[in-house]
């Protein structure tokens, strides 16, 4: 996983404490500036002291405040601070101006979750779908169209898949789990009552939970055997904006690809099989 500062400190910020998420508040509104600040500097500005800096450090898995500065660098370089600061899309923008921001905006989603791709979560998720008995899939509002749309990608290549729509029927659903079956629960903030109820009862059943998530640490994760991150930014007026589900989408996709490399022949024919099956229904 190669994810830029700002990604990193996105996935961690929920379990930072108050005044580490100062320091991160003020890192991310002054990227260019801290680069060039001493330690004492950027305590001074973000109002906390200088043992906040460090334990915000190691907060997100770095050495020091040197190591910070060093991958703060890297980031602002290469221009994946852009995927962090939500693009300021106001009433006074003109459509063409509009569909700029959302294309660059959608662009940093994916180039954001790209560098928190990690590759051995893909294949030992893939590989656990191929031996599961079962896959479902879970997801409330929002989340629930991803869901649904996951069960119907993967319903081309294998009779696995499930996902209910209500989310009754999903905590029934999760009770019936069994230690040879995968659920995958999609939820952007990690925080969804009826999402945590479900992996929490699928987990006791001991079927493999995989979290598909913004955050690293979420109520959802503490009973996740695999977190895939995606990535996601919305401004004050994107509320419920595809950015989120684009992302989850690309990450399905990935995990779709996965598996039918390590069942090609199986998938080729399944493939074929519901091709043919809706081939009538084309004009």
């Amino acid at each position: 996983m190669n994810a830029s500062l700002f990604s990193t400190i996105k996935v961690r910020y929920n379990s930072l404490s108050k005044t580490e998420k100062k320091v991160a508040d003020y890192i991310v509104q002054h990227p260019n500036d801290v680069m060039y600040m001493s330690i004492t500097e950027v305590a001074e500005a973000s109002d906390v002291g200088e043992s906040s800096i460090f334990r915000f450090c190691k907060s997100i898995d770095l050495k020091g405040y040197q190591e910070l500065k060093i991958k703060l660098a890297h980031t602002v370089q290469q221009g994946n601070h852009t995927s962090y600061v939500s693009n300021d899309i106001s009433m006074q923008d003109s459509t063409m101006e509009l569909a700029d921001k959302l294309l660059k905006l959608n662009q940093g989603v994916l180039e954001e979750t790209y560098h928190m791709v990690n590759e051995q979560d893909i294949v030992r998720a893939a590989e656990l779908f191929k031996e599961a008995k079962h896959i479902r899939f879970f997801g409330v509002g929002a989340s629930l169209l991803t869901a649904m749309e996951a069960k119907a990608k993967f319903m081309r290549i294998t009779n696995k898949t499930e996902c209910s729509m209500d989310s009754h029927l999903q905590v029934m659903a999760a009770s019936l789990m069994t230690e040879k079956d995968v659920g995958v629960f999609i939820s952007y903030s990690g925080s969804t009552i009826d999402t945590i109820e479900s992996a929490r009862i699928a987990s006791g059943k001991g079927a493999t939970v995989i979290a598909i998530t913004q955050f690293m640490k979420s109520p959802l994760t503490s009973y996740a055997d695999i977190v895939l991150l995606t990535g996601a930014t919305e401004g004050p007026l994107q509320g419920g904006s595809l950015s989120a589900k684009i992302s989850q989408l690309y990450m399905l996709d990935l995990l779709y690809s996965a598996y039918f490399k390590m069942t090609q022949k199986e998938s080729e024919a399944q493939k074929d099989l519901t091709a043919k099956a809706v081939i009538e229904k084309l004009v």
